[in-house]
């Protein structure tokens, strides 16, 4: 079995670095992660028209184009080499995501095409207060009084909330965990943006106060929806990590090879060959679990239980590593602010807690395995 990316897949790995270079370099990051949107609605417009890569892993019916998770985590790995600052993470891993997984042909009718054309951001509102990323329930509550269902409470960390045309939003209904569908404007809807580590991945407290709601999918489905979205969106944080992984690699190297210090490259020096040597192992590691997970998951295979938080665990932990050994060869400059270096050990760090850290995921594998 040959788990390499064909030809085409590796030009759409040429294509968007090119797009990332030159749409997305630290220049611009640094100058969009100080707004409040935090992202170029040109750029995202460009993102989905001329590169199509917001409908991407889109059925075609839906107006995508139809290709798998592992084109989606080729494009995934290359944005977070580039630390893109875009909802596309928001918009395409979760929402879309969710909505395919909620088998509802209705809202898949209603919401993807737009979502797919760059027309609709969107995000999932799973997350309360407590921060937990448990499935099972959830404190914000929805009701159905014969006219339609409306939605009471509040969700925490809900990435581009800020910039979410559409939410889909996990609540308690009478029937169990389900998912609803809300649409900015709505009444009774309040959007407030959140103080995070990571300023190139915006956040927000999303509160409902009998805020009219669509019900998608079945009522009680919400769970296995759920679960099935977030192992999906943990595929793809992988990824992510993966691209932010070496991308930290190739500078800590480009460093070593550069900087003098008692008349010699300080990549010449043990120790430095070591922290070099110890970051390329854990960064091609963490490819192989994430292009694993990656492929299990266009399978539509059982196995995407197992494969998910084992890639999530690892990948980031291995990025958090290389993050944090890229200023430890820098030196003192790495811990500046002028430096890029702490932009991808914020975003590491950051993700290394997104959906639950490593701890959560290693319980999670052991759980689904019987251990």
């Amino acid at each position: 079995m040959n788990f390499a990316f064909s030809e085409e897949q590796e030009e759409l790995r040429k294509a968007v670095r090119r797009f990332m270079e030159d749409k997305s370099p630290v220049t611009e990051v640094r100058r969009l992660m100080e707004t409040a949107e935090g992202y170029d609605p040109a750029v995202w417009r460009q993102l989905a028209e001329q590169l199509g890569l917001a409908g991407l892993a889109i059925p075609e019916a839906y107006g995508g184009s139809g290709f798998t998770t592992v084109e989606q985590t080729v494009v995934f790995e290359e944005m977070g080499r580039s630390l893109y600052c875009g909802p596309y993470f928001a918009t395409v891993a979760l929402a879309a995501n969710a909505l395919m997984a909620s088998g509802d042909e209705a809202a898949q009718a209603d919401y993807l095409p737009g979502i797919a054309a760059g027309e609709t951001i969107a995000t999932l509102a799973v997350t309360e207060a407590d921060g937990s990323w448990g499935l099972d329930s959830f404190a914000t509550s929805a009701s159905n009084s014969g006219g339609g269902y409306t939605l009471s409470g509040t969700k925490s960390y809900v990435i581009d909330g800020q910039n979410a045309s559409l939410f889909l939003v996990a609540a308690t209904a009478p029937g169990g965990v389900s998912i609803f569908a809300v649409e900015a404007g709505a009444p009774g809807l309040s959007v407030e943006a959140i103080p995070t580590l990571d300023q190139t991945r915006k956040m927000a407290a999303v509160s409902f106060s009998g805020t009219p709601a669509r019900l998608v999918g079945a009522e009680g489905g919400g769970e296995a929806v759920l679960t099935t979205t977030m192992d999906l969106a943990a595929v793809a944080l992988a990824a992510e990590e993966v691209g932010g992984a070496a991308a930290c690699l190739d500078m800590a190297v480009e460093y070593a090879k550069s900087r003098i210090q008692f008349g010699r490259a300080i990549g010449s020096f043990q120790a430095i060959k070591h922290k070099c040597a110890d970051v390329l192992l854990e960064v091609e590691s963490a490819k192989s679990a994430a292009y694993y997970a990656g492929w299990v998951a266009s399978q539509d295979s059982a196995e995407l239980a197992v494969a998910a938080p084992l890639a999530k665990a690892f990948c980031s932990d291995a990025y958090f590593k290389a993050a944090a050994e890229n200023i430890q060869i820098h030196g003192g400059i790495g811990f500046t602010w002028e430096h890029d270096a702490h932009l991808y050990f914020k975003r590491a760090k950051a993700s290394q807690l997104l959906f639950g850290d490593s701890a959560y995921h290693r319980a999670k594998l052991a759980d689904r395995v019987g251990i």
